[in-house]
């Protein structure tokens, strides 16, 4: 008699605890990160409905993922088919459908982005950009989506690049569940940048040139100019061998210079970011750089940039030493491509033998969904 009651009684505790199991399920396995803002996160450890707060964030994601990287993408600001519609188009001829059914839930930062479109597409990430922490604070877009129950992570690959890219892709790459891809692009990033590094560390200061960058040269046709501080292109400048004239002047990230101002710098390199922006803005007068780039057209765009007002009578554009890059380098992580062609423009002798278009095409091959095409830079020429 006691050992059916006691079979019972194992009989009823396995029913309970079967009963528990299928009432409750088991919670899904989460995991807690530190993201670029110094923020502790706790999200799914396999976050499968991701937003981007930027549709160029696609530069730092397709590298990560060896098959489709818009897998676990449900939507984006759209950005990237303004902006850089040649990189759109690249990535729409390999993901035609995935780029079709991708959600624009706007500016995650003003009035037109949609707290109901993220529930309703079931969203369990938000991915923005470090550079717009305060304005996610201030408008209490973070405190919004905590309540709703979707975690937010920052990522900079704009406001301090040559610092927070690799944190930002060791962390893509734990979201990702792409640990390993990461730390590959990581070492090739690392490989990349030491190839001028270790050179320009040995050089002179008397021997570095003072540069000008001028931020979307052709933006605004009749303006003159914005220009990086010490962050981003004009750090990108520092570590090729350049002294950067706008780190001289402001602290901060970017600032107006008037061409006044310009005129009595007479830097000894003039050079200027440009992209297809021409489909979003006709007007633009920028040369537009990418990978449906005309380099006849290119050359007639810098030349006009050239006999601006003020710029034609510069030493730099007379001894021929004003080039233009594609302005994107400067949002994604693979800058190390605009740091190699800087290095060669400032210092051809030391950087003879680097070869930044071959650099470029192995990013292509070994990391990117697509092939390299198309021209992203310019020089003028005499």
């Amino acid at each position: 008699m006691r050992k059916v009651q006691r079979l019972r009684g194992v009989l009823f505790a396995l029913g309970a605890a079967l009963g528990t199991l299928v009432g409750n399920p088991v919670a899904a396995a989460e995991m807690t990160v530190t993201d670029v803002a110094g923020r502790s996160v706790t999200l799914s450890e396999n976050p499968q409905r991701i937003i981007l707060g930027e549709g160029r964030m696609m530069y730092s994601i397709a590298p990560l993922v060896e098959g489709n990287p818009f897998e676990k993408i449900v939507g984006w600001k759209d950005d990237l088919i303004l902006y850089d519609p040649d990189a759109f188009r690249k990535f729409q001829a390999a993901y035609p459908e995935d780029t079709d059914r991708l959600v624009n839930f706007g500016n995650p930062y003003s009035g037109d982005f949609s707290i109901e479109a993220v529930l309703e597409n079931e969203s369990d990430l938000l991915i923005l950009d470090l550079g717009n922490l305060f304005k996610a604070q201030e408008t209490g877009l973070i405190e919004k989506l905590d309540k709703a129950g979707v975690p937010v992570v920052f990522v900079d690959f704009r406001q301090n690049p040559t610092e927070n890219t690799v944190p930002s892709m060791l962390l893509l790459g734990r979201i990702l569940g792409t640990e390993k891809r990461a730390a590959q692009f990581i070492d090739f990033y690392i490989a990349q940048m030491r190839k001028v590094t270790n050179i320009v560390q040995s050089l002179p200061n008397d021997e570095k040139p003072m540069v000008f960058m001028e931020n979307a040269a052709g933006w605004q046709p009749e303006f003159c100019c914005n220009t990086f501080g010490s962050f981003n292109y004009g750090r990108f400048i520092e570590l090729a061998g350049g002294i950067n004239y706008g780190s001289t002047v402001i602290s901060g990230f970017s600032t107006e210079v008037s061409l006044e101002g310009l005129i009595a710098a007479d830097p000894d390199v003039l050079l200027s970011t440009g992209a297809n922006w021409a489909e979003a803005k006709p007007e633009v007068t920028a040369v537009l750089l990418g990978y449906d780039a005309d380099p006849e057209s290119n050359v007639e765009r810098i030349e006009a940039l050239a006999a601006r007002t003020g710029f034609k009578d510069l030493r730099a554009v007379k001894e021929g030493r004003m080039h233009s890059i594609y302005h994107q380098f400067y949002n994604s992580p693979y800058h190390f491509i605009a740091i190699q062609q800087l290095a060669k423009w400032l210092h051809p002798d030391e950087f003879a033998d680097l070869d930044p278009q071959a650099t470029f095409d192995t990013l292509h091959e070994e990391y990117m969904p697509y092939e390299n095409s198309g021209q992203f830079w310019v020089s003028l020429e005499q």
